[in-house]
């Protein structure tokens, strides 16, 4: 089994945003607005989540 997965969709722009920020976004492999993508629930992501949860909409799958 895989474990948990989460989908997270970007909902605010990468524009104007501190460098972390911006590279947190293109660690979780997320580059345009309204783009989904589905990553393993591990407490490496769920940080770079929590970092940028104003620019994020998070579903547990």
């Amino acid at each position: 089994m895989l474990g948990k997965r989460i989908n997270v969709m970007m909902t605010k722009s990468k524009h104007g945003r501190l460098k972390s920020h911006q590279q947190c976004l293109k660690g979780l492999g997320l580059s345009r607005i309204r783009q989904i993508v589905n990553v393993a629930d591990t407490p490496e992501n769920r940080g770079m989540i929590n970092k940028i949860a104003y620019m994020l909409k998070v579903e547990e799958v």
